[in-house]
């Protein structure tokens, strides 16, 4: 997903230097999920409308802050039908909630280039925590000569709790979706204020 790169890559290591401003760039991101299906399967899908800022402070990064907006109505599960079950009534009531957000709260660093970011996920106006587990892939300057940094993240949620209640009992036992929802996220973030990182 990264294809945006050119071939000078900074090693992740000392993060003072990638102190800034980022927008996260959608064409080269993506946010995607899946969930266990009729107890046999995973269906996954994604968002393709989304829009977000990193605040990198580099030399302490605990102090750093994301946040994102995405378009509930978005969801691309490669099925259109599912699609508008899912931006239904029965999970994100998308014409009545457009969107769904999410503040960080704090960070850690777990060790390497491993980070866990505590914050706050809105849908269908519930908020809620959540903890984000994220791996920083690194820093480079792409072929428009921009300041780019990627990662990678995981969420594991309970959609019960946000009011995506959608489902029913299996014949065999069990029911048709589980609760839990994994997320993930491959991010491409641009920075913003080049001139400080020229």
């Amino acid at each position: 997903m990264f294809n945006r790169m050119e071939t000078t890559i900074f090693r992740p290591g000392p993060f003072a230097g990638l102190t800034g401003v980022y927008a996260i760039d959608p064409v080269h991101s993506t946010i995607g999920f899946s969930v266990r299906y009729g107890m046999v399967t995973n269906v996954r899908g994604t968002f393709t409308a989304f829009e977000g800022i990193v605040k990198l402070d580099g030399e302490y990064p605990a102090r750093s802050e994301a946040y994102l907006s995405v378009q509930t109505c978005s969801v691309d599960t490669g099925y259109p039908e599912r699609d508008v079950h899912v931006t239904g009534p029965d999970f994100f009531d998308a014409s009545t909630f457009p969107l769904m957000s999410f503040r960080s709260g704090g960070i850690l660093h777990a060790g390497n280039d491993q980070f866990r970011m505590a914050g706050y996920l809105l849908i269908k106006d519930i908020e809620l925590p959540v903890h984000v587990d994220l791996g920083f892939c690194g820093a480079s300057r792409d072929a428009h000569r921009q300041n780019c940094l990627g990662f990678t993240g995981t969420a594991t949620l309970q959609r019960s709790n946000w009011g995506l209640d959608g489902n029913r009992a299996l014949a065999t036992g069990g029911v048709l979706i589980s609760d839990k929802v994994k997320v993930t996220l491959d991010i491409l973030a641009v920075r913003l204020d080049q001139a400080q990182g020229a």
